[in-house]
């Protein structure tokens, strides 16, 4: 006979399933929101279509990649969350005559005041962090070509120009949206007047990323980065960009996929967590599929359920501790470390603890159970978006068997214990006919980055400019 008490765990657990039953996604939902993602793709990148299209599909004037011929010092930017980091990047030739690249770097945190201030703040403060780094590196004297990994939606006009199309990720500098950021980050060096810099290009963070990996695979063409935001890039053919002039050859292309979801591609699959998520952001209706997906909302989501789990009873005897009312208390990191837990519910048992609430046996399960449902819906979401760009891909190169590798990056895929399986599985299921290799990047966004400098000099060296 079991007894009453485990008898009455074992119901609360059912209806516990039941509540976040809601969150699984079968295969034929997952080829839904694929196609309506290549729909999306599609009308991004024709002409008539693009501008009321939700995924943008930016070309990102980058059409070649290093061949291994790139020699220089580089100075290399990235901006694209709450970090910024400075990195000096060597690209030249190893000992053995082989082709390498080695990186120094350091992290600066961003002020709160700089994010939201104004655009000219904020970028002052980033010259003066290239100015902190240069002085311990002494490197003031040198005049060295930069390339700046920026991770948000820009609309380039050529390599070295893009206008701001709006911010993201909790950033909202005034100034910034409608202007060209490259001319923002060299008015601020010309103002501070201490060190010169040539801003010779201006990347996204997935093309960064893509680049970087190419450098160690070259079948490397799409470039992704799940970390506090959502996004994609691969080489598409030049004729199918209808915003750029030309037919000859690829462009990589920016898709944006994160705003996915903005004209109610998603409305059918979004919780009411996720309506709460969305409203009580800074950006309401926007980014919609970043926020199911991305580091910054997928704490947040597990404590809006955490919360409903409470109200229904089923949870901390009902009680919701002080601290679990408090927006953004949860944080995404803890659910990597719940789900690490080993089983002995010591690591969950102690996150609970800090909570001010004394857990049972039973509600570190519970808990455990509502990280793994957000976190599992979050890998096979992405695991669509990815599955249309290499589906598409396949189809456009008319190929029987598409050989691909993905360079990933971003603290989401490398920090969490199953989202990478969860993912790679549910990208493979929805991809026959593709044979995909998943390449995690190392250093990618700067060295990416600094790479593309070292072609686009390269490049200027050959056309004589």
């Amino acid at each position: 006979m079991l007894d009453h008490r485990t008898r009455m765990d074992r119901a609360k657990k059912e209806r516990v399933e039941q509540i976040l039953s809601e969150f699984k996604l079968q295969e034929e939902d997952l080829k839904k929101i694929m196609y309506r993602m290549q729909k999306e793709m599609d009308r991004g990148l024709k002409l008539e279509t693009h501008e009321e299209a939700s995924v943008k599909m930016l070309p990102t004037y980058v059409r070649s990649t290093p061949e291994g011929s790139e020699v220089g010092d580089f100075l290399s930017l990235d901006l694209g969350g709450t970090n910024f980091r400075v990195m000096l990047v060597k690209v030249g030739e190893g000992e053995e005559g082989q082709w390498n690249v080695k990186t120094k770097h350091q992290m600066y945190s961003i002020p709160e005041d700089a994010m939201t201030g104004t655009a000219e703040m904020l970028f002052d403060y980033i010259s003066e962090c290239i100015s902190d780094f240069l002085d311990k590196h002494q490197m003031k004297h040198k005049k060295l070509p930069l390339g700046f990994t920026f991770s948000f939606p820009v609309r380039h006009e050529d390599l070295d120009k893009g206008i701001l199309l709006n911010w993201t990720k909790g950033f909202k500098a005034s100034g910034a949206e409608g202007n060209n950021i490259v001319g923002l980050l060299r008015d601020a060096i010309k103002r501070r007047g201490d060190f010169e810099m040539d801003v010779v290009a201006m990347v996204n963070d997935t093309v960064a990323t893509m680049v970087s990996c190419y450098y160690e695979d070259h079948r490397c063409e799409v470039g992704m980065i799940v970390g506090t935001g959502c996004n994609a890039c691969y080489m598409e053919e030049l004729q199918n960009v209808e915003l750029v002039e030309g037919d000859e050859g690829r462009m990589c292309v920016n898709t944006e996929w994160g705003a996915f979801g903005a004209s109610g591609e998603l409305d059918e699959f979004l919780l009411e967590y996720d309506r709460v998520v969305d409203e009580t952001s800074l950006n309401p209706g926007q980014q919609l599929y970043e926020k199911i997906i991305g580091g910054k909302y997928m704490g947040e989501i597990v404590r809006l359920v955490l919360l409903k789990l409470i109200n229904e009873n089923l949870l901390f005897n009902g009680e919701a501790p002080e601290k679990l009312k408090i927006r953004g208390s949860f944080e995404t990191r803890f659910i990597s470390q719940i789900e690490s837990d080993p089983g002995d519910r010591k690591q969950v048992y102690n996150i609970l603890n800090s909570f001010g609430t004394m857990s049972s046996v039973t509600d570190c399960d519970i808990v455990r159970m509502a990280c793994e449902s957000v976190s599992t819906r979050a890998a096979q979401m992405c695991s669509a978006g990815l599955a249309g760009v290499i589906n598409r891909m396949r189809k456009s190169r008319c190929e029987e068997t598409l050989k691909i590798t993905v360079g990933v990056d971003g603290s989401v895929y490398k920090l969490h214990p199953s989202f990478k399986d969860r993912f790679h599985a549910a990208v493979r299921q929805l991809t026959p006919g593709c044979e995909i290799t998943f390449l995690q990047s190392e250093e990618g966004s700067g060295r990416g980055a600094a790479l593309i400098s070292a072609v686009a000099c390269k490049m200027a060296c050959m056309m004589g400019q």
